[in-house]
């Protein structure tokens, strides 16, 4: 089975997120001391690469594997050759595949923020 490359970069954000909110302290074992901050600062370049190249992927042509765009037109095609179920299906693909857009995008510009951030304070994150 072919793993939709859109869900698996939210899996992989998502399994970073989850790894970047829980820090090292986690890891030992018991309440986590601090925020992570120092390991977000240092991961935060390439979340940011992660984050940029989905979306550039997802605004893609329909030539880019993984866009909207290609999609859209694979759902328009099973329409004309009358596949209810296959454009059934690739319609809800689409419906996930729109809803990542804005979420990515407010990573980005949290992202952002948490780059100011660690810019200004990156002696205080290793405290």
């Amino acid at each position: 089975m072919r793993i939709n490359r859109a869900a698996a970069a939210v899996g992989v954000l998502a399994l970073a997120g989850a790894f970047l909110a829980a820090g090292p302290a986690q890891a030992a074992g018991g309440a986590p001391k601090g925020d992570g901050a120092k390991a977000v600062c240092k991961r935060l370049p390439k979340t940011q690469d992660r984050i940029d190249k989905a979306l550039e992927r997802l605004n893609g042509d329909a030539t880019v594997t993984g866009s909207v765009a290609r999609l859209q037109q694979r759902v328009d095609n099973a329409h004309k050759e009358g596949h209810a179920e296959i454009e059934k299906y690739l319609n809800d693909r689409l419906t996930f595949r729109r809803s990542l857009l804005p979420t990515l995008q407010t990573r980005k510009t949290d992202l952002t923020a948490v780059a100011e951030w660690c810019a200004k304070n990156a002696p205080a994150a290793g405290k």
